[in-house]
């Protein structure tokens, strides 16, 4: 077995077990954490892929700036010494997943992966694929996407108005 073999299989895995703890602990802050591995596993992926740029995007944007500001969010809106109620959503936040798995799963086993081999241009495609990654990446965000990139920022603008809203209560 290679040493990057090795590597993906240990990173799978603590995605998937900071994943099932993120929708299975009661605990919202340890959930939060949880969720921090989660993103960092996911830019261990993105090296093994030797897409460098989005391992980096990865660690600085959801491992460091989104993860510290829903940690800040659930320190200042909620007594984290108390934890959290059980509900009813815990159950059918584990079957859609497992579903959606079991889908993915059968996708991936019917799909005919020679299909690339057998277009007439495939090597084009392999070749665009490995394109250099940041400059392909901004081409596609302020070009194709554009529409996409500025509603996600509306978004983000509103979440921040409504988290400042909420924190600042009636004063």
């Amino acid at each position: 077995m290679l040493f990057q073999e090795i590597i993906f299989w240990a990173l799978s895995a603590g995605a998937v077990g900071a994943a099932l703890g993120v929708v299975l602990l009661k605990d919202v802050f340890r959930s939060a954490l949880l969720l921090i591995v989660l993103f960092l596993s996911i830019a261990g992926h993105f090296v093994l892929l030797a897409a460098e740029f989005l391992a980096v995007v990865q660690v600085l944007i959801y491992g460091g700036a989104i993860s510290i500001l829903i940690i800040f969010a659930i320190m200042l809106t909620q007594n984290i010494q108390q934890g959290n109620l059980a509900n009813r959503i815990q159950i059918p936040a584990v079957l859609l997943p497992a579903l959606l798995l079991a889908a993915l799963i059968f996708v991936f086993i019917d799909t005919d992966w020679r299909v690339i081999s057998m277009l007439p241009n495939g090597t084009q495609v392999v070749d665009f694929a490995f394109q250099d990654t940041p400059s392909t990446l901004a081409s596609l965000i302020f070009k194709n996407y554009a529409l996409g990139f500025g509603a996600s920022g509306a978004l983000l603008l509103a979440s921040i108005v409504g988290a400042l809203s909420l924190v600042r209560g009636d004063q």
